[in-house]
């Protein structure tokens, strides 16, 4: 009998001082402490990592208390991603019953290679920005709307998004990049619009890097630089198939009247026709020197550059047709 009590009032023992432990691990750090602090859980984030950073955060005692509270609790499934507003008086349940609810802010995506209006849709869908007035008021940012992830305030207008869009376009080209394009003999205005280009016609870093230097051999001829994706943001929206990109362009399209048709204008278009991201504008400071004059994509997406009209007609039978 003796044996058996011994390990008996050893579990009782572990068990009180675990549940002492417990209750102590989820009680408030202060429960004086209204200030309210700022508490942002990333997309993917685990249980753990935000456990983690409550407790680097001073938000909670223990971060073991917190992960057993919400897995005891069934919380761990319901926890979203975003910003909230906490404090210090909170007990752990109260945070993790916090971070249930709706965020003060909504994560939105804007991939690169979108247009103003493609960007209006997201945030129309995710911030309930009205489309008609986003496009209003970005009507002359096309091209500087810096494509990222971004934690938005809701209930946020137009206007500041826009802003919002801008200064990260700031904040990312920076006046090195600024200072290259003009050594390499181009303004702001010009490597965005050839960085718009490339987002649109090339997929690799190295292949963006040769185009770019291919449309900047047009350029120096004279030629007109004969952008695909020029006149699909000329043709606009494509209702039957419910895209701002034509898929196929006929030759009825390639003879559409607009500034940015690239095949009856040549230089560059009026006006960037997306929004690139930071590897194309680095693509064009970056560019390759080469001899090529022309480029073609192939159905399996893989790049082929030829020097001469008729090499380069040899590849368009050899890869499409």
């Amino acid at each position: 009998m003796k044996r058996l009590l011994a390990p008996l009032l050893i579990l009782i023992v572990v068990l009180v001082f675990g549940l002492v432990w417990y209750k102590e691990g989820v009680l408030p750090i202060d429960a004086k402490d209204q200030a309210a602090k700022i508490f942002v859980i990333q997309p993917g984030a685990s249980v753990s990592t935000i456990a983690r950073n409550l407790e680097n955060e001073k938000l909670i005692r223990s971060r073991l208390a917190f992960y057993v509270l919400v897995k005891m609790t069934g919380l761990e499934k319901k926890i979203q991603y975003g910003d909230f507003r906490l404090t210090r008086q909170m007990s752990a349940y109260e945070i993790a019953q916090e971070l249930t609810h709706g965020t003060l802010d909504v994560w939105v995506t804007i991939i690169e290679g979108m247009r103003t209006e493609e960007i209006a849709r997201i945030l129309s869908r995710e911030l309930d920005v009205p489309e008609s007035i986003f496009i209003a008021v970005a009507s002359e940012k096309e091209g500087y709307l810096f494509p990222d992830t971004y934690l938005i305030p809701k209930g946020v207008s137009a206007e500041q998004v826009v802003a919002i869009l801008e200064q990260n376009f700031n904040n990312k080209v920076d006046n090195q990049i600024r200072a290259n394009l003009t050594k390499a003999g181009l303004s702001l205005s010009e490597g965005i619009i050839l960085a718009s280009l490339l987002e649109r016609e090339a997929q690799s870093y190295a292949d963006k890097q040769i185009v770019a230097g291919i449309l900047l051999n047009r350029l120096e001829i004279d030629m007109a630089l004969q952008i695909d994706a020029s006149v699909q943001y000329a043709l606009g929206y494509i209702a039957k198939e419910k895209s701002w990109w034509k898929q196929t362009l006929t030759l009825a399209d390639l003879k559409i009247d607009s500034p940015y048709n690239t095949y009856l204008y040549p230089g560059l278009p009026p006006g960037p026709i997306a929004n690139p991201g930071l590897e194309s504008i680095l693509a064009v400071v970056n560019a390759k020197s080469s001899d090529y004059i022309f480029y073609l994509t192939d159905n399996e997406g893989k790049m082929h550059y030829s020097q001469t009209l008729e090499e380069h007609n040899q590849k368009v039978a050899k890869y499409l047709n």
